[in-house]
């Protein structure tokens, strides 16, 4: 599978995130896997590791571990219940102080899934506060005004450039390059359709990005499913020749087999489009 997304194109991998299973990992299982991957990358593109958790500790381990290991920088997505601005920047502050100020860090922004909403004003003064905190995962919705202001108030005399990378798995990813994306940090079983949409967009071929990511698009639709979407994607990747199993880690779900005749119709139906698109 490392090898399938490097031969796609992609300029970096994250690992570890929250629509995969690392949850379902336990805390060593985790170093050793991300460990492995790194190697196996061996220095071919960056890699982000996703660290969020509830305790610190076990957070600065896998940190300091992937770090170590040769990883660009690690993820964190804040804890549930950090309702205000003064708990989030109370929560990073201490995120920072126990990883130290060599990892470079990622704020995922995840409210469909963590339930804490940043502001604006919250990720730039996180971003002020903390010069390590250069990346942002903008997975908000809906989220592109302000994604448009994170571009546009930051890279200033006062804030540093954020990289801003989007996900929801690339639903509206021409419009966020367009708004002043960096690109995507997002799983696909398409990988390909997010590296030739972004090389289309940055080399000014705007309406051929539109016009690609519109035939890939009932399948980012059917693969962003909420419950279900890792099973969809592990089995298009499964049917792809990627991986040799598609189960989910239990407790996981399963496909249905209409699940499976559905998937058939979308899979054949996008090669056909794809047969006549220049």
């Amino acid at each position: 599978m490392i090898e399938f997304y490097l031969e796609s194109g992609v300029s970096g991998i994250t690992i570890l995130g929250i629509m995969g299973e690392a949850p379902k990992l336990g805390d060593i299982e985790s170093r050793d896997f991300a460990s492995h991957v790194i190697q196996r990358v061996d220095g071919r593109v960056p890699i982000v590791v996703g660290v969020s958790g509830a305790g610190l500790d076990n957070m600065a381990k896998l940190s300091h571990s992937a770090m170590d290991a040769g990883a660009a920088g690690v993820m964190v997505a804040p804890m549930q219940g950090l309702t205000t601005a003064t708990k989030l920047s109370s929560y990073y502050a201490q995120v920072c102080e126990a990883l130290g100020p060599d990892v470079p860090i990622c704020l995922q922004d995840y409210p469909q899934t963590t339930g804490v909403h940043f502001s604006v004003e919250t990720i730039l003064s996180l971003a002020y506060d903390h010069p390590q905190l250069v990346m942002l995962k903008h997975e908000d919705w809906p989220g592109l005004t302000k994604l448009s202001r994170v571009r546009a108030e930051s890279g200033t005399e006062d804030v540093p450039r954020l990289s801003i990378l989007v996900g929801n798995a690339a639903l509206f990813l021409p419009l966020e390059l367009q708004r002043g994306a960096d690109g995507a940090m997002t799983g696909f079983a398409y990988p390909e359709m997010l590296v030739q949409v972004f090389n289309r967009h940055k080399s000014g071929d705007i309406q051929g990005a539109e016009d690609l990511f519109d035939l890939y698009l009932p399948m980012v639709r059917y693969e962003q499913q909420l419950g279900i979407g890792l099973a969809i994607r592990k089995e298009i990747l499964r049917r792809r020749g990627i991986l040799s199993s598609a189960k989910v880690r239990s407790p996981g779900p399963s496909l249905t087999e209409k699940d499976h005749a559905e998937l058939t119709y979308l899979m054949e139906r996008l090669r056909r489009k794809l047969e006549g698109f220049n």
